[in-house]
């Protein structure tokens, strides 16, 4: 096992616990080379040796609440000293919060390294990277995993403990004071909010956010952190936590319900009414409050949003732009628009990662929350409910998702053939949509009434993706079938998956 496969696009992650159908491969010696290859990087790729020789490089390091994340933490933390750099612990912090140390001056941190598997089961860990210009990239872990010679350095660099979390959540009270516009330093006194942290670190949010800010948060819940995950997954897109939130607003009677994953860099919300904002829903919202800030800008998301996304924006007054999946993809997309005089203020992905221009373009799932509390007062005071503000966003009848494995060993290649196979083909009822950077996209007609479908490569596994939408009820099957049809002269494509949903 090289360290080469534990690169996950942009971050590092693998198993950290051994289980019986599982062995570690993230371990604690993994976590030493990879030290050293991201002082390599840093050194090289950021112009970092005289501050290194200067004994003045310094990496802050956060974690959650994963079982293995101490010792792995610890393991870095010895390895970085060792090669002459000064760590500052911050122990239990969120993804944003890690970014954040290398802007705050009081740590003012050459790089923020947060060991994190976001949802992932318990026994995985994995690395998420930043330096003061953002988050590294797919090439930045490939130099990291490639250039693993450590660096020789006779000072002994220093340890300091620091809590990050509270300077965090400060500078997140504010923002929400401002952003309310009212001259109170209790803004959100009268809501009644829950939270579900599902044991993950988000559970800061309670106590040095809300309450700061006079919200009643009776009923929040999880807000422990426990690496065992004992309530449910941590992620905002598993239904069991959906449930679990759902059921904690409506019988707490609250005015809004926040659920976090693991490592805060995603969130959704529950109205009042149980109704749940994640998906294309949260991709509404958050493009009403941009589109309220910066008329007629456009809002960059994933490829798999909703053609009502699309009316939804252009309703009011923005336009969108549809790009590859997964949020690095979505967030440089966004600033390469801004680049080019076209003004996104958002990057906004269906799986709830969610960045604003002017928050560093950070995936920062405590910062989609605070932009969504920003408005609560108002629409208290009025009357209204969070939801009302996207009655406009049309619902699909049926929505379906099949993933179907690729069981081959040049997977890329066999799925990258199906789907150029799947847009030459001539099939009535399925008209081809060139608005699309991923996969192959097709407008459903004819027979199978109205609707889209979307055929993918997952970002990182042996997978072929379909998301399909129908706008009326009863047509998802004949779309089912008919793909099926069409994928059964390539055996390599397993449809277990698709067979069971049709049985």
């Amino acid at each position: 096992m090289t360290l080469k496969s534990l690169q996950n696009g942009s971050d590092i992650r693998g198993i950290a616990i051994s289980t019986d159908e599982h062995t570690a491969n993230l371990t604690p010696q993994a976590v030493t080379a990879i030290t050293a290859g991201l002082l390599n990087w840093l050194l090289t790729k950021h112009d970092l040796t005289n501050k290194w020789q200067a004994r003045e490089l310094t990496i802050a390091v956060g974690r959650d609440s994963r079982l293995s994340g101490p010792e792995l933490a610890d393991s870095f933390i010895k390895a970085a000293r060792q090669q002459g750099v000064n760590v500052i612990d911050m122990e239990l912090a969120t993804t944003p919060s890690m970014f954040m140390a290398t802007q705050y001056p009081q740590f003012a941190a050459d790089a923020g390294v947060m060991f994190t598997a976001s949802h992932l089961p318990y026994y995985f860990n994995g690395i998420k990277i930043f330096t003061k210009a953002g988050g590294a990239e797919h090439d930045d872990i490939a130099y990291i995993l490639e250039h693993t010679q450590a660096l020789t350095s006779d000072y002994l660099g220093t340890l300091t403990k620091a809590d990050i979390l509270t300077p965090y959540a400060a500078d997140l009270v504010e923002k929400i004071r401002q952003g309310c516009g009212l001259d109170t330093p209790t803004p959100l006194q009268g809501l009644h909010l829950v939270v579900d942290a599902g044991n993950g670190a988000g559970g800061f949010f309670v106590d040095k956010v809300l309450k700061e800010l006079g919200a009643d948060t009776t009923g929040s819940q999880f807000l422990e952190p426990d690496g065992t995950f004992p309530n449910h997954i941590p992620n905002p897109e598993n239904q069991e936590a959906i449930d679990s939130i759902k059921e904690a607003v409506l019988a707490n009677q609250a005015d809004l319900g926040i659920i976090f994953d693991t490592d805060v860099d995603r969130s959704a919300v529950v109205t009042k009414d149980g109704q749940l904002l994640n998906r294309s829903n949260f991709i509404a919202i958050l493009s009403y409050i941009a589109l309220s800030e910066y008329p007629n800008s456009s809002i960059v998301t994933n490829s798999l949003t909703s053609d009502h996304v699309k009316s939804f924006i252009q309703g009011l007054g923005g336009q969108q732009i549809r790009y590859i999946s997964g949020y690095r993809n979505i967030i440089n997309r966004a600033i390469k628009a801004n680049k080019e005089g076209i003004d996104s203020p958002l990057a906004v992905e269906t799986s709830g990662h969610a960045a604003f221009r002017e928050n560093y373009f950070l995936d920062d799932g405590t910062y989609a929350a605070a932009k969504i509390l920003m408005l609560m007062p108002k629409l208290h005071q009025a009357g209204k409910e969070l939801g009302s503000l996207i009655a406009d966003l049309k619902q699909p009848a049926e929505a379906q998702e099949v993933r179907f494995k690729l069981e081959v060993d040049d997977f890329k290649q066999y799925g990258r053939q199906v789907i150029a196979d799947l847009a030459q083909a001539d099939i009535t009822g399925f008209t081809f949509n060139p608005e699309n950077e991923e996969g192959v996209r097709f407008i459903l007609s004819d027979d199978y009434g109205k609707g889209w479908f979307l055929l993918r490569m997952s970002l990182h596994e042996p997978f072929l993706v379909l998301n399909a939408e129908t706008e009326t009820a009863g047509y998802m099957t004949k779309v089912l079938q008919t793909l099926g049809e069409f994928l059964s002269q390539y055996p390599g494509v397993n449809q277990d998956k698709l067979a069971a949903l049709l049985s």
